[in-house]
């Protein structure tokens, strides 16, 4: 029968007076009351003290020497307590990568599983990246069938574009016969000749062997040559016994997806800290979120037109300045100035916030020294105007008056995960 409730029977902890209650599982409980009326007694010194010492006595003989002992709280019966943990009581943290997790450190235990016992995938093909030793490689080829025909490779380039004379002119020099060219078998001897627009692959061959009962050195010091030349990669490519057609597997001495080329680093804890540059999220430095600029909180009331200020909330300072670049657009594009912004067309939209590229427009301004001029100006809309000036000013006054016009949204790279995709793919 599932225990649905936490049961405490005759707590006299401090100023309790044998105080029964049954407490609810799985819900936010929140214990209240007068200054000294034995809140904390109950929570803390009886219903955690309890759950903490029945935790400790779960442990083995070894680890409890380490801890010490706790003393059974005054309680005569409690019963539903799970391993219990308390949060102290502390002023409020402005870091927003604060959660339950970091606060309690249970999170520090979960990266260090992961860390310790987490098989790393490729977060672009999803295939499980794995570092193979020559010894562990030697041993998978030693295992194939007798008589089976292998051909060790290094994979030199792999889908790039160029003609390679002077990589097969040094393969050469350096005693190697054969290539294989887009998966064409060549020999070093001949010219080989590519055309440089088209992307190629070419993997140089090691050696060729044939699987018998007691392999020599030649396969291990073909293995090292082989990891050396394709810079931790090597291509077994072999003919079974039995099968038909020629079976490839590629295998890396490094981190990394040998199919994308994808390379993560060394798994430490630190892999998976959001509160780590090694481990956060590269776009949202690990919040989890990006600020964006609201098209809605620029508008200051639809129901007006540009001309009637229905823009111009957000920039009361200096309306003119971007009130004649965008009654300049209008102007060359053919929209008014005098209709409500809600009737305004989808593209005439874009162009005030999003701007006209490198397309440039008559801009007229007046000049205390010069009178009045006209500017050639190009229009970078209004969002990207201020996406410039956010990310490009030290002042923290105009951070905050432009982050009133943001709003949140998830970060598209990690999804909310907060954590770097590399980390999110063990």
């Amino acid at each position: 029968m599932a225990i649905d409730k936490i049961i405490v029977r005759g707590a006299h902890e401090h100023n309790l007076k044998n105080i029964d209650v049954e407490i609810p599982r799985d819900k936010l409980v929140v214990i209240t009351g007068l200054s000294g009326s034995g809140k904390s007694s109950l929570a803390f010194d009886t219903i955690y003290a309890e759950g903490q010492r029945r935790y400790m006595e779960s442990l083995s003989s070894y680890a409890r020497q380490f801890l010490g002992q706790m003393e059974k709280p005054a309680v005569d019966y409690i019963e539903g307590l799970s391993p219990a943990i308390s949060i102290d009581q502390k002023t409020t943290s402005k870091n927003p990568r604060s959660t339950v997790g970091t606060v309690t450190e249970i999170h520090d235990y979960l990266r260090l599983l992961y860390a310790r016992i987490g098989e790393p995938h490729c977060p672009q093909c999803g295939r499980k990246i794995e570092k193979q030793s020559v010894d562990q490689i030697a041993d998978i080829i030693s295992a194939l069938p007798l008589g089976s025909r292998i051909q060790i490779m290094a994979p030199i380039v792999r889908g790039r574009k160029g003609e390679y004379k002077t990589l097969f002119a040094d393969l050469k020099q350096d005693g190697f016969v054969r290539v294989r060219v887009d998966g064409e078998l060549r020999l070093l001897e001949e010219e080989i000749t590519l055309n440089k627009q088209q992307k190629h692959n070419i993997e140089l061959v090691v050696d060729r062997l044939i699987i018998k009962e007691t392999m020599d050195s030649r396969l291990y010091e073909s293995i090292e040559t082989a990891l050396q030349y394709g810079e931790g990669l090597m291509l077994l490519v072999m003919t079974v016994p039995g099968e038909e057609g020629e079976k490839e597997e590629l295998f890396s001495q490094n981190f990394a997806c040998p199919d994308c080329g994808i390379s993560i680093e060394e798994i430490t804890p630190r892999s998976f800290s959001f509160n780590n540059p090694f481990g956060a999220c590269p776009d949202c430095t690990g919040l989890g979120f990006s600020m964006y600029i609201d098209e809605n909180l620029i508008i200051a009331d639809a129901e007006k037109s540009v001309a009637e200020g229905g823009l111009m909330r957000w920039s009361e300072h200096v309306p003119g300045w971007y009130l004649r670049h965008i009654e300049a657009v209008f102007k060359a594009h053919g929209y008014s100035m005098h209709v409500p912004i809600k009737d305004l067309p989808r593209q005439a939209l874009d162009e005030i916030f999003y701007g006209c590229g490198n397309e440039r427009f008559d801009v007229p301004f007046s000049s205390s020294t010069q009178g009045e001029q006209i500017w050639n100006h190009r229009w970078e809309g209004l969002i990207n105007n201020l996406n410039r000036r956010y990310h490009s000013t030290d002042s923290p006054a105009i951070k905050e008056e432009i982050e009133k016009l943001m709003t949140h949204k998830e970060c598209p790279t990690c999804d909310g995960a907060r954590l770097k995709p590399t980390s999110l793919a063990v």
